[in-house]
């Protein structure tokens, strides 16, 4: 009885043919498709699998195409997605239900659903609008160091009237603030926003979103929104603690990383040295802290130092301003010279170090002599 057992049950398990689905067999479209607006500049989209569809062991997918304002495809065996996404455009998307792993039903019809475009006067919304943000130091919070701000600016639409008034907002993640310090125009318009502090991150990678509406007794005022990568609008610090100092031939600068959540490997560097008696320019880029130049000339030297967040820690963004200049000047190199013959940078010669300090007297015993 037992091999007869397990042929019986052996054979149950195989579909009878005429159960096969068809190869040329339509999967069935979602039902219930629907788009809600869950935060500033992001979307939910939302469906059901449906529930006439056979046969029921298949495994289903969704193919997700946004239509606008951005054209966008995915594939995904979720029936909910969120999407990130500029809203004052209006926003529209479609689903169809696909076979997942290969299987050969084809794809269902397309279902479809659309926002409308907020209503609003055309040429009366916020033009030019650009942020930038900037870390600081938090002395609010002792478990976290670092405090980012945001300034943005914008231009009034050339059709606003002249009682137009804006208002910004925010959004980070799941945070979202309205702006409460702004900057004014002659006719007392909004035209720029101070966030002195933010729920934003400087090493995080989420969009942030803005937003700018309106209003006016004379036009419905249209809302604008904008998304911003991080790393393109992050006005980086300067490194601080410049210190440079003449030993020998050796020009000698060091300097500390900049005010950032950024830790020390995550920067490089471009330093720029101006021979002042030469009208010379000198820049070199490196991801160390310290730099040593030979010098062969007896000058004054400015000095300045810049930033960049590599691409070891986040994409490349703009570089910071230059560090205040710091100026090693002949009084200091003079009185380095005093120990040139003992100390000198790696292949400097003794003989190349006397010919600087004779050189350097002579200069100093001329122009002594013209005053």
């Amino acid at each position: 009885m037992a091999p007869a057992l397990f042929i019986l049950l052996w054979a149950a398990v195989i579909p009878r043919a005429d159960l096969l689905p068809d190869k040329k067999s339509l999967l069935l479209p979602p039902t219930n498709f629907t788009v809600q607006v869950i935060g500033l500049a992001q979307v939910l989209l939302r469906w059901e699998p449906n529930p006439d569809q056979e046969p029921k062991n298949v495994e289903l997918g969704y193919h997700v195409r946004i239509n606008g304002p951005q054209e966008e495809d995915y594939e995904t065996r979720n029936t909910e997605s969120k999407r990130v996404t500029v809203l004052h455009q209006g926003f529209s998307a479609s689903v169809q239900t696909i076979p997942w792993n290969g299987h050969s039903l084809l794809a269902s019809d397309w279902v479809s659903a659309e926002l409308k475009a907020p209503p609003g006067s055309p040429g009366t919304s916020v033009v030019n609008l650009t942020c930038t943000t900037n870390t600081t130091l938090n002395n609010y919070d002792p478990l976290r160091p670092f405090q980012v701000s945001l300034y943005c600016t914008w231009l009034v639409g050339k059709d606003a009237p002249e009682d137009t008034h804006y208002s910004l907002y925010y959004r980070y993640g799941s945070s979202t603030e309205e702006c409460q310090e702004y900057r004014k125009d002659t006719l007392k318009r909004n035209i720029a926003c101070w966030f002195p502090r933010t729920f934003i991150s400087s090493r995080g990678s989420d969009w942030l979103a803005v937003h700018a509406n309106g209003s006016s007794k004379r036009a419905t005022i249209k809302p604008f929104d904008q998304l911003f990568a991080l790393h393109a609008i992050d006005r980086i610090n300067p490194p601080v603690n410049v210190t440079a100092e003449i030993e020998g031939t050796c020009l000698s600068i060091q300097w500390e990383k900049p005010i950032s959540a950024f830790p020390v490997h995550c920067f490089e560097y471009e330093v720029k040295i101006y021979n002042t008696r030469k009208n010379y320019f000198q820049t070199e880029k490196m991801t160390t802290n310290t730099f040593i130049s030979i010098i062969d000339d007896i000058s004054k030297y400015s000095i300045q130092v810049r930033a960049a967040v590599s691409s070891v820690c986040r994409q490349m963004g703009f570089w910071s301003e230059w560090s205040q200049p710091i100026y090693v000047d002949e009084k200091i190199a003079l009185e380095s010279l005093g120990n040139l013959l003992n100390s000198a940078c790696p292949g400097s010669s003794r003989y190349g170090i006397q010919t600087e300090v004779d050189r350097f007297l002579l200069q100093s015993s001329q122009r002594g002599a013209r005053g």
